[in-house]
């Protein structure tokens, strides 16, 4: 069985939901991002998404966008989240490890190629923003030979058709987006979220996490409650970016993910 699906059978046993924060690598310094996947872990985290820096994103808000303007900056490439996933991977062989990103770096390294890095490194999952389902195939493939799981996005304007077809592809988990806008917008209707959730879940067998727009503990608890997963993103990128000294990132990262842990484990 794969990192990712023991670690949702796992939760499920336990009538808990998975809790997956995202930060862009090298933000705000590469040599940092060890450390912070080690305090999220620390802090009850389950599965890691790693933001794949690029300079020109299209579902990202202001603070993400400034995450990877940072990041690519400090000069961190593709390769080099790579290496960082080889780094965990010397003393974690148990959280799953999700790159999410936009085709441009993946492309240009090659499919292929990129497949064979993701595996040697122990990635676990890939998102590819904007790779619709009929761009998708040929990376599904290469990664599918790996066993590492292709994620997709879906949204509160996903046809029936869509819903349908990203179901019959996607592996590891669903994300739902749950807003009608970039990453940190606010404005999160929690009927429309518990609706369109239930929705997909009759299309597939896999865990459905819901993303964007989650500030707070309260919130990730309403959302544990309709979902299997939640994602936070934009209001851990705003820690990291707030934080008085890059030295002072992990302890304030891991210490909100804590929060988050704490509260959502009382959504049962």
């Amino acid at each position: 069985m794969s990192r990712m699906a023991s670690t949702f059978q796992r939760l499920a046993q336990q009538g808990r939901k998975a809790l997956i924060p995202f930060f862009t690598v090298g933000d705000p310094q590469l040599e940092l991002s060890l450390p912070v996947m080690q305090a999220l872990v620390a802090e009850g985290a389950d599965i890691l998404e790693l933001g794949i820096p690029f300079s020109d994103p299209m579902a990202d808000g202001p603070t993400i966008q400034r995450a990877s303007e940072r990041a690519l900056k400090n000069g961190v490439t593709l390769t080099d989240v790579l290496a960082v996933v080889t780094e965990f991977r010397r003393e974690n062989q148990t959280t799953p490890v999700v790159l999410m990103g936009y085709a441009n770096p993946i492309e240009r390294l090659g499919l292929d190629t990129f497949a064979t890095q993701c595996q040697a490194a122990g990635v676990d999952g890939v998102l590819v923003v904007d790779y619709p389902p009929f761009e998708a195939r040929r990376l599904k493939e290469a990664l599918g030979r790996y066993g590492i799981d292709m994620i997709f996005l879906l949204s509160p304007t996903s046809t029936e058709q869509r819903i349908r077809e990203i179901s019959e592809l996607a592996t590891g988990y669903l994300y739902y987006v749950s807003l009608r806008g970039v990453t940190g917008a606010g404005g999160v209707d929690l009927e429309e979220v518990k609706a369109q959730v239930q929705r997909i879940k009759t299309h597939t067998q896999i865990p459905v996490g819901v993303g964007f727009g989650i500030r707070d503990g309260h919130m990730a608890r309403r959302m544990a409650a309709m979902a299997d997963a939640v994602v936070v993103g934009s209001r851990l990128v705003e820690e990291i970016e707030s934080s008085p000294s890059p030295e002072d990132v992990p302890q304030r990262v891991g210490s909100l993910i804590r929060q988050f842990r704490q509260t959502m484990d009382g959504v049962q």
